[in-house]
């Protein structure tokens, strides 16, 4: 029986002379495992339709836990943008193996926040910040989330003045010791994040100081409570440095 899945190719091999198995993270059944026959073939339908960030309807004869076999593909979005611009493939393909890990560790479907970050991303967003937001929603989902709606240490909602990775989240005043001070626009950001509907953002304006602060704590609080290590996540960085 075929069954018509939505999905996003996260990556591909060659198999065999002239096929490929690509791996989808599908909104029904999470990531999977597709033989394409004749996929590398110059004349198949398949060649373009089976590479990295390929989103679409996947036509496939399913099988659980075993490979399933591809026979056609409805393309949704080409990501034109994107497939064009180093930096936004690198923040593309960083939103995809981070999404992979999340799947690999918990039930819930993250499908849609990863679609519409990539979304954003073609249309023009600011990567980092749509990047940001990811990570932080991701967090929830990996049951690390950092307190955002109060002093990590005391409780208390009152003279929120910083961001702790050591601590947990939100420092006030009296709990401060020798942590970073940084903006107020960050701290209220942050919290935003968490709360906002990727696919409803129409407007970004974020100063350059308030993105590295909240990307500076978020890279920290990762590597502390996630032990999550991703090739494309260092590739981003020595990007960055360019």
């Amino acid at each position: 029986m075929i069954e018509k899945v939505e999905g996003i190719v996260l990556n591909e091999k060659a198999y065999g002379e002239t096929s490929k198995i690509i791996n989808i993270i599908t909104k029904e059944h999470g990531i999977i495992g597709v033989i394409a026959k004749g996929a590398r073939t110059l004349k198949s339908e398949f060649r373009t339709t089976t590479t990295k960030l390929c989103y679409g309807y996947f036509n496939i004869v399913y099988k659980e836990s075993k490979l399933s076999t591809l026979m056609n593909v409805d393309i949704i979005n080409p990501f034109k943008n994107i497939v064009k611009d180093i930096e936004k493939i690198s923040y593309a393909s960083f939103i995809l193996e981070l999404t992979e890990q999340v799947i690999k560790q918990t039930n819930k479907n993250v499908f849609d926040i990863m679609i519409s970050s990539i979304n954003k991303i073609n249309d023009g967003y600011d990567p980092l910040v749509i990047l940001n937001i990811v990570e932080l929603k991701y967090l929830d989902y990996l049951g690390v989330m950092p307190i955002l709606d109060r002093c990590s240490v005391c409780g208390s909602t009152n003279n929120i003045i910083t961001l702790s990775s050591n601590k947990g989240g939100y420092i006030c005043k009296n709990c401060h010791t020798n942590e970073k001070i940084i903006s107020e626009k960050s701290i209220k950001l942050i919290r935003m994040f968490y709360y906002v509907d990727i696919s409803k953002i129409t407007k970004l304006e974020i100063s350059d100081l308030t993105k590295n602060e909240i990307n500076e704590f978020l890279d920290i609080y990762y590597d502390m409570y996630t032990g999550l290590y991703l090739k494309s996540k260092l590739f981003l960085k020595n990007l960055e440095k360019v």
